[in-house]
């Protein structure tokens, strides 16, 4: 196969009208035209970039001032002239002139520099679901003259707040406060801040950007669970296992001496009382771990509200984990969130959403098995309509010896414990539960 510039590789064929056994070649024009088309583009891919450059500095900006409704009068005013020139309406004509000098007029309001010092300054960047954000905007006028009265646009999220300059002086400052609604868990793009300039009628607008937009972080809700997980997370460092060590920190029974047995751990008064050797043994212990498996699989939900109580629930019990300073991981059907700090875990809990998809809580608790083998604590976070064959399943999967948990949001229904095996099935019904259910739990 030929290589270099689809020019070269054009002229390679072209220099090739035989085959090797005789028969002329036939060049499909399909082929042709595809290696044309490449040389003509990367011929011209310069002279492009040139343009390009040139209409996104210069004439984009201003055609981007004029509304449609400007459009749609200078549109008028072609047609209108024409009509009157060609059939001979004055009517026409003067319509024609009179949304020209409209237009005209127009201009006047948005020329000019408007110089603005401009702050956003939002007083919380994260907030749970509930709680107040409130933010300000300071505008001083920092030219050497008044300016007219302008308007200022905030784009929060999907809608825009006004905010109506007066006159202002120059070194003037005005200060307008804003509140944003926080009723559900969302990143909340705020700004950019733009000043707007238009005329009366709206044929044209032109805006500046001031600040850059910033994200609001609305958390969703969480509860305190304070001394909730003491009971299956017991001692400092860690949950002890079935599994017997000749050194560690959980002490277990004493044992005859054997022979290769480390001296240090020679209970010195016991062998005094009874005239033999004894050993101290030990319970291997395990630094505690607790991984969340959040399904994020909607069809696994009565409701909307259920996914969001499950979204806290998860939240709520990984952010006790990480006061108290316990390994911890959380996964979702599309991969793990970040841990390292509070924060961090409730932001990427944030921007989850949850969508209809194949990959149920089964499959999750599989990928969880796999990604987090040390862990010692695991709660499967699931809805309603997830069954107990799946939670069944679920626990399966988990290695033996790892204490796990199924916390079951179904809302309106009333808090309870039961057991499916090893499994411990707690179902929540109001996320201010979630902390005795799990006292039940570790009971």
């Amino acid at each position: 196969m030929s290589t270099g510039t689809p020019l070269t590789r054009l002229t390679e064929r072209l220099k090739q009208p035989f085959h090797r056994d005789g028969r002329p070649t036939r060049l499909h024009p399909s082929a042709v035209w595809a290696e044309a088309s490449s040389t003509a583009g990367l011929a011209l891919e310069p002279a492009w970039r040139t343009v390009r450059k040139a209409w996104l500095t210069y004439v984009w900006p201003v055609l981007s001032v004029v509304s449609v409704l400007g459009w749609s009068v200078l549109a008028a005013t072609i047609l209108l002239w024409w009509a009157g020139s060609a059939y001979g309406w004055q009517e026409a004509k003067a319509a024609a002139v009179a949304a020209f000098v409209m237009f005209l007029i127009a201009v006047c309001f948005i020329l000019g520099r408007s110089t603005y010092g401009v702050v956003l300054d939002l007083a919380r960047t994260r907030v749970a679901v509930g709680d107040s954000a409130v933010g300000s905007i300071a505008v001083t006028n920092t030219s050497s003259r008044p300016l007219l009265p302008a308007s200022v646009e905030l784009p929060v999220g999907g809608v825009t707040a006004v905010f109506h300059l007066p006159r202002m002086k120059p070194q003037q400052v005005h200060e307008d406060l804003f509140t944003i609604p926080t009723a559900r868990r969302a990143v909340i793009v705020v700004g950019p801040v733009r000043s707007v300039r238009a005329d009366p009628l709206h044929l044209l607008r032109r805006q500046v950007l001031w600040t850059e937009p910033e994200d609001l972080f609305v958390h969703p809700r969480t509860v305190a669970l304070a001394g909730s997980a003491a009971g299956f997370i017991r001692d400092l460092e860690g949950m002890p296992t079935t599994e017997l060590s000749s050194a560690d920190v959980s002490f277990h029974a004493l044992r005859d001496y054997v022979p290769g047995d480390d001296r240090r751990h020679i209970h010195w008064k016991t062998t005094a009382r009874t005239n033999k050797l004894m050993v101290r043994q030990f319970e291997e212990t395990r630094r505690a771990h607790l991984a969340i498996a959040l399904s994020i699989n909607t069809d696994e939900y009565a409701s909307e509200e259920e996914f969001e109580m499950a979204i806290s629930a998860a939240a709520s019990i990984g952010r006790q984990a990480i006061r108290e300073q316990r390994e911890l991981d959380v996964l979702t059907q599309k991969g793990p969130l970040r841990c390292e700090t509070g924060r961090n875990m409730l932001d990427d809990m944030t921007r989850i959403v949850g969508t209809p998809m194949r990959r149920t809580a089964v499959d999750l608790a599989r990928t969880l098995a796999d990604t987090v083998p040390n862990a010692s604590v695991v709660f499967f976070v699931v809805g309603s309509n997830v069954t107990a064959t799946q939670l069944r399943s679920s626990a399966a999967s988990v290695p033996p010896g790892v204490r796990s948990l199924a916390v079951r949001i179904e809302a309106g229904a009333a808090s309870s414990r039961a057991n499916i095996a090893d499994l411990t099935v707690l179902t929540v019904g109001d996320l201010a539960d979630l902390g005795i259910v799990l006292r039940k739990a570790a009971a």
